[in-house]
């Protein structure tokens, strides 16, 4: 049975710069400035993969062998958090490493004809910091922080490369007319926005990614890889569909919405996914190759929780939350927890398992930390490195919070093993939810009546 260790209720609020600089020159947890090459740096991001859509996650019906022995060769945490349970504030809080409280973006919105509102400039991003340690920096697939050419644009917020898509909605279809390379669209010759076209976009980003990094192998490097897999719409090369058609029932879907049928959704969003295992497998493949294996770290995380009943994709069949309430759009557990393997090889013990609580606002100050580079002021994070090196003195986070004002309005808070929900905040509803999540991972039964002191300060907080 799933149960979450125990945190100190009331520890003392320590801040991100407090808690990193030990860190940074102790025997517990080396920094890379302490040899003489700090570490290439790739995090990939799927984008609404569900907690329990890998192998290594209780995954029964899709395959994703690549990134499972990613898992056997290094850590996976079992209480990580997204930053948002949607997709553009949960990239602002991964990226400027800040809570959604405190991040500029906080909820999905469109600027016309093509992308979401921007960060301003003087928001500091991971790759403006680790840029300043010397890293080359890219970004390659969906970015929607800023429009083409804004103040927003990845290209001015510290990324040297960036391929694919700027804006979410035009991520909705895998053969778009075209994608960004920096501030160049680049129009993609056999592509319709049909069902089917000539170049499947994950493809495109896949090579790109691999490019980079043999372009950038002398150098330390930054790679963040935010795929499109599996966010709906399904669609996928025939190759791939193969291996899950005819497996299951599988009704067609016949859709709306704003997204294209298919007549195999399920085996689609399968073959979706494994495809992009095999993305992932081909990048550690790369690193191999190159011999940059051992001096670099790899992380593998998803930006929310998986879809609702939209686009043809069947979080229900999949068990894409298990055991957690709630989906993409909701604070509750399923909408946030995300899963999160890291592997570093002979720096990171293989086969390793954390119950570490730390959400997206915690990469910033661990990327730093790993890089050698200095943290910003004002960060809500904590880096978790220490828990990467397998050290005891792991800093804690006093709480974990969480504000969206989608889906109806919702708030939340994370305290010791205690959550605080409230949903349908527009509407005037106040009602503080308190779940004890050490007996009921599924917020299934509301317990702030029996510890009025626990509500009242998650309602302070």
């Amino acid at each position: 049975m799933w149960r979450p260790q125990p945190i100190a209720f009331l520890k003392p609020l320590r801040t991100a710069v407090a808690i990193v600089a030990p860190f940074l020159f102790s025997g517990s947890a080396h920094s890379a400035e302490e040899s003489s090459a700090p570490p290439k740096i790739v995090f990939i991001m799927a984008d609404d993969l569900g907690y329990a859509e890998l192998g290594c996650y209780g995954q029964t019906k899709i395959r994703t062998p690549r990134i499972d022995h990613l898992a056997r060769e290094g850590v996976r945490f079992t209480q990580f958090y997204s930053g948002s349970p949607v997709c553009a504030p949960a990239r602002c809080v991964l990226l400027t490493g800040k809570h959604s409280g405190h991040a500029w973006i906080r909820s999905n919105g469109e600027v016309q004809p093509e992308g979401q509102r921007p960060i301003p400039d003087g928001e500091v991003t991971i790759a403006e910091s680790l840029r300043e340690r010397g890293y080359a920096t890219a970004c390659i697939g969906k970015w929607g922080l800023g429009f083409p050419g804004s103040e927003g644009d990845p290209v001015k917020q510290g990324f040297d490369l960036f391929f694919g898509y700027n804006c979410q909605r035009e991520a909705h279809n895998f053969y778009p007319h075209h994608l960004w390379r920096d501030e160049e669209k680049v129009m993609l010759e056999g592509n319709d926005r049909g069902l089917t076209g000539k170049q499947y976009s994950h493809d495109l980003l896949e090579a790109e990614a691999l490019e980079f990094i043999k372009t950038n192998r002398e150098k330390p490097f930054f790679l963040y890889v935010p795929f499109t897999i599996p966010h709906v719409a399904l669609q996928v090369p025939e190759d791939s569909l193969a291996e899950y058609k005819g497996k299951w029932d599988d009704p067609p879907y016949e859709g709306g919405r704003g997204y294209l049928p298919h007549p195999h959704p399920r085996a689609a969003y399968a073959a979706m996914v494994t495809r992009m295992d095999r993305s992932v497998g081909r990048i550690l493949d790369r690193l191999k190759e190159l011999d940059l294996d051992e001096n670099t770290i790899v992380f593998f995380t998803s930006d929310n929780g998986p879809t609702h009943d939209a686009g043809g994709a069947d979080s229900g069949f999949f068990e894409s939350a298990k055991p957690f309430r709630g989906l993409k759009g909701s604070v509750y557990e399923g909408g946030l927890r995300a899963p999160l393997v890291v592997r570093w090889p002979r720096k990171i013990a293989a086969g390793r398992e954390s119950d570490h609580v730390s959400a997206f606002q915690d990469v910033f100050p661990t990327l730093c930390n790993l890089a050698g580079a200095k943290s910003p002021e004002g960060l809500d994070g904590i880096s978790f490195l220490p828990t990467l090196r397998g050290a005891k003195d792991q800093p804690e986070h006093e709480h974990l919070y969480w504000e969206f004002f989608g889906y109806g309005g919702q708030q939340a808070v994370r305290l010791g093993n205690w959550k605080g929900v409230r949903r349908g905040l527009h509407k005037g509803d106040l009602e503080l939810q308190l779940y004890d999540l050490s007996r009921d991972i599924a917020e299934s039964k509301k317990v702030a009546a029996d510890h009025p002191y626990v509500a009242a300060r998650i309602r302070a907080i």
